[in-house]
């Protein structure tokens, strides 16, 4: 029993929501009416939930060590010895492989894409995230992966625009992770990330800055693109942007003033007007795109 209740705790089932992501083309495309499509999303999200909590998984047995000298994260599983190495191999081939069978039933392009997803797990747990700069783009690549999956999954084009703002929003949350990372450990910082210590306050905040105004400019781009406006026949679609503000900002505050940001999720989550924010855009954008006169 101990066994089962680590490894549920080491597959990181509240990081599940970051796959939520994959609902996006359904709701973008037009098809969240639709139940076939609805139920393939769900499928679609199921499915990265079993390869998100394999890669993790397979990131903690990489970093077991290295783990014991993070002051939160040494009470992970593995790390703290609660799971045995073994029993972590043996749970990351079965839900690796029960993911990739799974997902060759949505089509073969959907299951490379799932393939890919997992194959980015294991570079980036082994050599990626310790090279600065590509480490945060390795985590961005993740989440555009699952965005473009999700699309193919309900037969969806994938817009440009899906990707560039998904990239943009995911190195946001990744670059504000590094630098929630750097504040709690200091001088140690590099011993447990070796990427970490390429960074500084300075150099990360710099980089910060210009993520969270490109994703910004990105999204009103998007939201007033003439494509767009023809594609849902309208433009109010820029009405959501101040939600999309509000939760950029909110989320500068916590890292930066509340000494969050190291784990989005538990962010997204418990944060209520985080939540509420979140909510708001989404009710608003179903209500444009599918209620409008």
């Amino acid at each position: 029993m101990q066994t089962i209740r680590a490894l549920i705790e080491a597959a990181r089932p509240r990081q599940w929501v970051k796959n939520g992501i994959v609902f996006a083309g359904l709701v973008f495309g037009e098809k969240a009416l639709e139940t076939g499509a609805l139920l393939i999303a769900v499928a679609a999200f199921v499915i990265f939930c079993i390869l998100s909590s394999a890669s993790y998984i397979g990131n903690d047995l990489v970093d077991a060590k290295r783990d014991r000298q993070h002051p939160l994260k040494k009470n992970r599983p593995i790390a703290s010895g609660r799971l045995s190495p073994g029993a972590a191999r043996a749970a990351y081939a079965l839900l690796a492989v029960a993911g990739c069978c799974v997902a060759a039933l949505l089509g073969m392009r959907f299951l490379l894409l799932a393939a890919g997803y997992l194959f980015l797990g294991i570079v980036y747990s082994r050599w990626l995230k310790a090279l600065p700069i590509l480490d945060v783009f390795a985590v961005a690549a993740g989440f555009v992966i699952r965005a473009a999956a999700g699309a193919e999954a309900v037969n969806v084009a994938v817009s440009p625009w899906l990707l560039i703002c998904t990239m943009l929003l995911s190195l946001f949350l990744a670059l504000s992770k590094r630098r929630h990372e750097l504040a709690l450990m200091t001088d140690q910082a590099g011993e447990h990330r070796p990427a970490l210590s390429h960074y500084s306050p300075y150099l990360l905040d710099q980089m910060i800055s210009v993520v969270t105004a490109s994703t910004v400019v990105s999204y009103c781009l998007y939201t007033l693109w003439p494509e767009t406006i023809d594609k849902f026949g309208t433009h109010n679609l820029v009405y959501t942007v101040p939600f999309v503000l509000f939760g950029i900002y909110r989320y500068l505050y916590l890292v930066h003033r509340a000494e969050q940001g190291g784990e989005p999720d538990r962010v997204l989550l418990t944060d209520v007007p985080m939540l509420v924010d979140v909510a708001l855009w989404l009710l608003a954008v179903v209500l444009i795109i599918y209620v409008h006169p």
